[in-house]
């Protein structure tokens, strides 16, 4: 009874408007969610909520035609003289009966095949029906949390913001936008948003966004993290079985309702209900459900997949009006579900777009987006709120306002600044809520390691960073320390950098002091694996080298998908030693392999000579077909698959006290995935270089390539590392080619194999091939399973390798661990 008591609230609140609104029930009283309701003869619409409750705009008063449509029931038209508005107009929906039986219909199987047949055979020419198009666009997202305890793995949840209430329930998220679409298939598209609305945040833009929500069955694919086969797909046969379970008129034209079922469990292809029109084969309306599992994400239960279609007498056609996403999830018994509804009325077909309309930009948030009253969104949203929604823009309206007063801010802080017994070894942050402003120290929980140079090592950190939300930019400023035992050194380095803006996102960095760094930059010997490996193998891998320095970065984007970057270091460089022989449990006498990577038995000579060093490096990023939304606080990148990325480099070393460690060294890189449809996606990066004036550098300036002798892997793709390589075997200060390639197909085979499809396992092939100077070329060849794991936690891959130089090298298995790099 309170629910709808709100709902009349709701009613009077708003502000007389040109709009008609109402319920719509079934014939016992129960709600008709998501129904679509158009003006007959245009494409005016809109769609009722989860209640049944449902608001229409038109433009005058008169006599209008109001057509109402949902899966399941009849299709009804209502005819109303509105002399005022608003005029309120209930209606109930009559359940469909279906007309099976009166079609002569031998074979239930054959006649669902002749349609689905008809339907791919007249997929393009449908799709072209709307392939360029305006129209108004609403979107809704909610997000909400079941069954929160009051503590997770030990650590205290709270009430999320004021989201969940004292059953461990609410909602988290929910945000709403009303936009103009402008489209052109197959992948061009514009968004203006014109409003935008996020619950608890007066501030804050939503995003929501039209192209994340164009799920087309009539392309072949769907566009998820593995492509999802279209049940009107052009080889949709191969996927699916077909059934027809009913019949029925809508508009004078017959709707067969069949049964879409994919042949294989664990496949990438849809399950539940397509709706087709004869005689023209065109969608009536979509029902269908996804597993997780089946797009690559185990985190999510299902996601069910919902559209309705409404028909245009005047033109004859049919367009999409509504959709909705619900999903399920879950994780540590926690549940939550969420819902992206959408409404797309108003369509211009055929609009005369211009050379400018289309461009990099796919969405623009107009600047006062966020500002609009309710009066407005009264008037303007589409479906509107229920009263859980709309408690829910009430409470954290008023909490939002409570939050920004400077008491409950200290009282916050006081809370979450309270100093625990576990902060020296987990980290501890000071905040100033009020000041935008937080002191960070860095835990020695991920800052212990050991090595062989400084035996046990701590590199505790402390920084301050200054927050500007309104503009999403930040200025920091800390210190990094590092004291190994068995050195009896103390290192510190201090670092400055500050954002300037949150649209070319020019970012300055100042770094200087004493560090101990592996040879390769890039780091490929994780800390923990070294450490492990060291400590209970006696593998000593990682090589370090002593660095006093000072460097100043610079990077932006200077346009759109090109980035610039560069710096300019003074170093101060010296060889590092072994001081240590300590060990657990394996050969505890046994000596450790030197610390210098080209003599791993001369424990006396180092490295490289003592010197000083000047290095400036210029890098570009050339992001090909990369687009962007632009907010009001910056913008988002996103992107393009289909294009690749280049990479090119110019590094030089001057100056030095050792007049032969000069060099210049210019490379290039370029990445590249494609997507092969439901079949995977193929990863490819190649990069080459060549340095000049170079023949006796520093070895520390040497290119040196990402080996692997610890048999972990800790990436998700291997496209940066070779998994049998030693570290340093194949450094060079010469010209050098590397390249890999790595298909994953994501189930496409896998899944067809008995057994091994309850499993769910993807296969990966790999191929990985080095070239330089002073060896022969350098191969490996790899197979393996990503998407090991248990239930839910999917983060493990195995993969056997065979290495081959002048001949077969070695074989082995890399066990991959994800996870490696977040604990770095």
């Amino acid at each position: 009874m309170k629910k709808y008591l709100l709902y009349l609230l709701f009613l009077f609140s708003v502000s007389t408007f040109a709009q008609v609104k109402g319920r719509i029930v079934s014939p016992n009283g129960e709600p008709v969610p998501f129904a679509s309701v158009v003006q007959s003869g245009t494409y005016n619409g809109t769609s009722s909520n989860e209640d049944g409750y449902y608001t229409l705009s038109l433009s005058a008063k008169g006599r209008h035609t109001i057509i109402f449509r949902s899966i399941g029931y009849k299709t009804k038209e209502v005819s109303v003289d509105i002399s005022k508005f608003p005029h309120t107009l209930n209606v109930t929906l009559q359940e469909e009966s279906y007309a099976l039986d009166e079609l002569v219909i031998t074979n239930k199987d054959d006649r669902a095949r002749m349609i689905i047949s008809e339907a791919i055979a007249n997929r393009e020419k449908n799709s072209a029906k709307t392939a360029k198009f305006e129209a108004d666009f609403y979107s809704r997202g909610t997000f909400e949390l079941k069954d929160v305890p009051d503590k997770i793995l030990g650590q205290e949840i709270g009430d999320i913001g004021g989201s969940i209430d004292t059953t461990g329930s609410g909602i988290i998220y929910l945000s709403e936008t009303i936009s103009r679409v402008q489209s052109q298939k197959p992948d061009k598209i514009r968004e203006v948003v014109v409003a935008s609305k996020v619950s608890g945040e007066d501030n804050g833009f939503s995003y929501n966004s039209a192209e994340t929500a164009e799920f087309d069955f009539y392309e072949n694919f769907l566009p998820f993290e593995v492509r999802v086969v279209s049940p009107i797909a052009d080889n949709a046969f191969n996927y699916y079985d077909y059934k027809l379970e009913s019949a029925f008129y809508d508009s004078e034209q017959l709707i067969s309702k069949i049964k879409v079922s994919p042949k294989k469990k664990n496949e990438a292809a849809v399950k539940g209900y397509i709706y087709i029109v004869d005689e023209t084969w065109e969608l009536y309306a979509t029902d269908f459900i996804l597993k997780g599992s089946q797009i690559e994400q185990p985190l999510l239960d299902s996601l069910n997949i919902r559209q309705n279609f409404g028909y245009n007498a005047k033109e004859k056609l049919w367009t999409k009006n509504v959709q909705t996403l619900d999903f399920n999830a879950g994780l540590f018994g926690v549940g939550l579900t969420g819902r992206f509804s959408y409404v797309y009325s108003n369509f211009k077909f055929d609009p005369a777009f211009d050379k400018r309309t289309f461009g990099p930009e796919v969405q623009f948030v107009e600047t006062d987006a966020n500002k609009k009253p309710n009066t407005y969104w009264n008037t303007m949203r589409p479906i509107p709120l229920t009263p859980e929604e709309r408690n829910d823009y009430i409470r954290k309206d008023k909490l939002q306002e409570q939050r920004k007063s400077p008491t409950y801010l200290d009282s916050i802080d006081h809370e979450r600044n309270r100093f625990k017994w576990t902060a020296p070894i987990l980290g501890y942050t000071y905040h100033n809520s009020e000041g935008n402003w937080d002191i960070k120290y860095t835990g020695i929980a991920t800052r212990l390691a050991f090595n062989t140079v400084q035996a046990y090592w701590l590199a505790p950190g402390f920084h301050f960073t200054k927050y500007r939300p309104e503009k999403n930019t930040y200025t920091t400023f800390g210190t990094d320390l590092n004291y190994g035992f068995a050195e009896q050194r103390f290192r510190a380095t201090g670092t400055f950098s500050h954002k300037f803006n949150n649209f070319s996102k020019r970012i300055v960095t100042v770094t200087g002091g004493s560090s101990i760094e592996q040879f390769n930059p890039e780091k490929p010997i994780n800390k923990i694996v070294n450490s492990i490996s060291t400590l209970f193998f006696r593998d000593n891998y990682a090589k370090f080298y002593d660095n006093a320095f000072i460097k100043v970065a610079y990077e932006e984007e200077v346009v759109n998908g090109i980035q610039l970057s560069g710096s300019v270091e003074y170093a101060r460089r010296h060889a590092l030693y072994n001081n240590t022989n300590f060990s657990t449990l394996k050969d505890l006498y046994k000596p450790y392999l030197s610390n210098n990577p080209q003599l791993p038995f001369d424990n006396e000579t180092p490295a490289f000579l003592k010197h000083n060093l000047m290095k400036a490096s210029v890098q570009a990023r050339f992001s090909f077909g990369q687009k962007y939304r632009t907010r009001p606080d910056g913008r988002e990148i996103i992107t393009n698959p289909d294009y690749p990325r280049l990479y090119l480099k110019y590094e030089k070393g001057f100056a030095s006290s050792i007049k032969d460690y000069n060099f210049d060294h210019l490379s290039t890189r370029i990445t590249y995935t494609l997507d092969v449809g439901n079949k995977g996606e193929t990863g490819m990066a190649v990069r080459a270089g060549k340095f000049f004036n170079s023949e006796n550098i520093a070895f520390v300036d040497h290119r040196h390539f990402n080996g692997n002798q610890t048999h972990i892997g800790k990436s998700e793709r291997y496209l940066n590392v070779f998994n049998f390589l030693p570290y340093y075997t194949h450094s060079t200060n010469d010209q050098y080619f590397e390249g890999h390639l790595e298909h994953n197909f994501k189930g496409y085979i896998t899944n067809k194999l008995p057994l091994i499809s309850e499993l769910n396992y993807h296969l990966v092939l790999g191929a990985h091939a080095l070239s330089t100077p002073e060896h022969k070329p350098y191969m490996e060849f790899t197979a393996g399973f990503d998407n090991l794991g248990w239930g839910k936690f999917r983060f493990l891959r195995i993969d056997y390798i065979r290495s081959y130089e002048s001949g077969f090298l070695s074989d082995g298995v890399i066990f991959g661990l994800t996870f490696l790099d977040i604990l770095e």
